[in-house]
Parts: structure tokens; C-alpha cells; sequence
């Protein structure tokens, strides 16, 4: 029997997760059961992705930097590039921010889930106030201040500076495209060998992901509902309001935003250009990986758009690196939404933050199945909510995550027929009446 794939395993462990919770509370079970023998296994998952969280962001950020060759490719048509990639993930993290913020789907939970949820985190109540105290009374400038560390060394033992270590890996990167060829080469691989190692890491960490959102949702539930099980049902029906938000904000993106842009700046027809990077799409949906659909991407993008290859080749691998549109909308919505779960009150400084981390983090994340829910920990720790509050969100990630993945590439590919088409390097012809292959067709002429 051929082994289950990861996303069906986790979808099983969730299920099995929730119900296990709700037998629990039905049948008596202690609470010690669940939090002294199943709970530490999803502790266990958490602490996982927190330790790769800073070593990931800090090795792929200067990788994808130093990528871009030489200085002279960040003045037109990386400039360009940047610049696109920037504005469609602020318009995905602002779009995310606005429907949670409009909707509220945290808000809907009885003053008894909260206090329950609250109590599950009773340690960090305390720094929260203070934080919240302190920035009344910073500088409105300080955010800047706190981009550049005192101490590299001190800045990466702390999920909460992952700014000062971002800022580092950019001057990094540049620094490594200005030096002699000789001498950056030995730290590029060093760097790149370290991304590699790291992505390995996530893989291993997503082998227990199964157990460990099993764990998390069990315990949740028992922690959460206590002897009342109405408190469960509120709370799934707030997920329910949640994953639609997440699903309504990305196809506004992919409905919306996307085709505004290839009709202002292209001739290109969206329901053409749908059709032409579909097998790309689908593959992207069902591996949940952009780097991994990249080959696809960039064959489509060339054979059934007229991209031309200098512009494919510069453009949609640097997108895999640091363009995720559909994962900074999921961060944003996700972010505000376990905030209002805990009861927390998001200042407008705050909110900001999001904007600032999400889309920083966007330039570290990898293109791989997880990396989304990592920086999400970094968005968490930046504005004061506590990390372990993903647990709230794991039960429906994996589906919205091959959803955000779609969302991601076809982000990735109208930025590139838009830089080409600003450069003259998309006829005007545009979709070539071929044939798009099958992702499976694709990815073995790719392998």
C-alpha cells in the first residue's frame, strides 16, 4: 500500500485530533490524560518550528539576494521586479488585514472560551501590558531604530528581532554582490548549503506534523471546553469564519487585483492567461510548494505566454524566493484572528507591524509546505501574541496552504509577463495556441 501523502495524514490527525477531544470531554476522560501524555507531542511540533524559524530566514534571505548576480540587475529590471513583488504583497497583507478587521471571526467566542484560552497563556498576560504600555510612549520613528541590531549574535537567539536579523541579510547580500567573485563564492555556498540543510530540517519536523496537530487539536478542545462542549462548537464555527476569509481575500487577489494588473500594464486577457498557467496551478495546489512547481512555472511562462527566457530566468526564481502574496494575506488574517481569540486588542502601531513582518518575512520564506506557518511565528512574536496560538489555526492550514500556494505562483507569474511586457519582451500575440502540458507531463520533461 502506497503511503499516504503528508497532507492527507495531517487532515486525518486533525480529525481524529478534534474528535478525540470531544470523546474526552464526553466521556469523562481527565484532563491529564490529554495534557500530560498528548499535549507535549504537539509542544514538541511548536518548538520545532520555532528553532528553524531565525537559521531559515537569515540563510534564504541572503541567498536570494546574492542570486540576483550583480548590482547593475537591481537598477531596471530589478528595480521593476522589487517593486512589483512589494506592492501586490502590501495590496494581499492590507486586503487580509481589512476583511479581518471587518469581519472579526475571533470576536464571535463566548467571554468563557476566551477566558479559557486566556488562561491557557496566563505567563505571557503580564509582558503583553507592559508592551503595550511601552509603546504608548515610543518614538514614532522607533520601529526604525529596532531594525538594526546592537548585537547580530544576540538579535538571532530571539524570534522577536527577526526584523534586525532580515535588515543583516540584506546588507549581507548585497555586500556579497560587491565583493570579489572569489571570496563571496565560499560564503554563498556556505549560505546555500545551510538553506539546504534547513529545508531537510522541515521536512523531518513535518513528518511528526500529523501527531503533532492531533495533539494540538485534542488537547485544544480539552483545555478549551472543559465540561461545556458548546464551547468546541463555537469555536470551530469561528474557524469556519476564518478559513473564509483567508479563501475570500486570496480570490480577490486572484479575481481582482491580478487581472487589474495585466490589463494596466499588459494585452493580455486574464481567462487566457488562466488557461495558459492552469497545469502550473494545479500543481501548485496539490504540492503546496512553489519551488517545487518553478520548472512548470517557467516552461508555461516561456512556451505559452512568449515570455522571453532572460526575463523568466531572473524573475519567477527570485518570485519563489520572496514573492508570496497568498501567504502574507493567510499571515494577516491568521495574525488579528488569534489575537481577537485571546482577547487582545491590536493597536493601529501594531498593525502595522504585521504589514512591516509579514511582508519581510514574505522575502524569507521558503517555497516549501510549512515554511508559511513558520513565519507566522515570526509575524506572531513581533506584535506580542504568543506563538503557541497557532495552534487556533492548524486544524484547516494544510487546505488553506495549497490554496495560498496557487495564489503565490500565479502572483509570481503576472509579475514576470508584466515586467516583460514593460520591457518589450512579450509579442504581441501573447498565449501561443498550444497545448499547456499536465503538471505530471511537465515535471517529468523538468526532471
Amino acid at each position: 500500500m502506497k503511503k499516504l501523502p503528508l497532507h492527507t495524514q495531517i487532515i486525518i490527525g486533525l480529525v481524529l485530533g478534534l474528535a478525540f477531544g470531544l470523546v474526552a470531554i464526553q466521556f469523562g476522560i481527565p484532563k491529564w490524560v490529554t495534557l500530560d501524555y498528548i499535549k507535549p507531542v504537539g509542544t514538541v511540533f511548536i518548538n520545532g518550528l520555532k528553532m528553524i524559524a531565525m537559521p531559515l530566514v537569515l540563510a534564504s534571505l541572503i541567498i536570494g539576494v546574492s542570486n540576483l548576480g550583480d548590482i547593475s540587475k537591481l537598477s531596471r529590471i530589478g528595480g521593476k521586479t522589487l517593486m512589483a513583488f512589494l506592492i501586490t504583497t502590501i495590496i494581499a497583507i492590507c486586503t487580509g488585514l481589512g476583511l479581518v478587521n471587518l469581519f472579526e471571526p475571533g470576536e464571535g467566542l463566548p467571554d468563557s472560551t476566551r477566558e479559557s484560552l486566556m488562561a491557557m497563556y496566563e505567563g505571557d498576560a503580564g509582558k503583553r501590558a507592559e508592551a503595550a504600555a511601552e509603546l504608548q510612549d515610543q518614538s514614532p520613528l522607533q520601529p526604525l531604530v529596532d531594525m538594526v541590531p546592537q548585537n547580530l549574535f544576540q538579535a538571532t537567539t530571539d524570534n522577536a528581532a527577526m526584523l534586525q536579523v532580515v535588515f543583516f541579510a540584506i546588507l549581507a547580500g548585497i555586500a556579497l554582490l560587491q565583493i570579489p567573485k572569489s571570496k563571496a563564492e565560499p560564503v554563498v555556498a556556505f549560505f546555500d548549503g545551510l538553506n539546504d540543510v534547513i529545508i531537510q530540517i522541515v521536512n523531518y519536523i513535518m513528518i511528526i506534523a500529523p501527531y503533532g496537530v492531533f495533539a494540538l487539536m485534542a488537547s485544544l478542545i480539552v483545555e478549551i471546553a472543559g465540561d461545556n462542549p458548546e464551547s468546541a462548537v463555537t469555536l470551530l464555527l469561528a474557524l469556519l469564519k476564518y478559513s473564509l476569509i483567508v479563501l475570500g481575500g486570496l480570490f480577490f487577489m486572484m479575481l481582482v487585483i491580478y487581472p487589474l494588473l495585466l490589463k494596466s500594464f499588459t494585452r493580455v486577457k486574464y481567462a487566457d492567461f488562466f488557461r495558459a498557467i492552469r497545469p502550473a496551478q494545479l500543481l501548485a495546489f496539490s504540492t503546496s510548494s512553489s519551488s517545487a512547481t518553478l520548472p512548470v512555472t517557467m516552461k508555461l511562462s516561456e512556451e505559452e505566454l512568449g515570455v522571453s527566457e532572460n526575463i523568466s530566468s531572473f524573475v519567477l526564481p527570485l518570485g519563489a524566493t520572496i514573492n508570496m502574496n497568498g501567504t502574507s494575506l493567510y499571515q494577516s488574517v491568521a495574525a488579528v484572528f488569534i489575537a481577537q481569540a485571546l482577547g487582545m486588542d491590536l493597536t493601529f502601531s501594531q498593525q502595522v507591524m504585521i504589514v512591516l513582518t509579514s511582508t519581510l518575512a514574505a522575502i524569507g520564506s521558503a517555497g516549501v509546505p510549512g515554511a508559511g506557518l513558520i513565519m507566522l511565528i515570526v509575524v506572531l512574536e513581533s506584535i506580542g501574541v504568543p506563538a503557541a496560538g497557532i495552534a487556533l489555526i492548524m486544524a484547516p492550514d494544510r487546505i488553506l496552504d495549497m490554496f495560498r500556494t496557487v495564489v503565490n505562483v500565479t502572483g509570481d507569474v503576472v509579475v514576470t509577463t508584466v515586467v516583460a511586457s514593460t520591457e518589450g519582451e512579450l509579442p504581441d500575440g501573447l498565449i501561443r495556441k498550444s497545448n499547456p502540458l499536465t503538471p505530471n507531463e511537465s515535471v517529468q520533461e523538468n526532471s
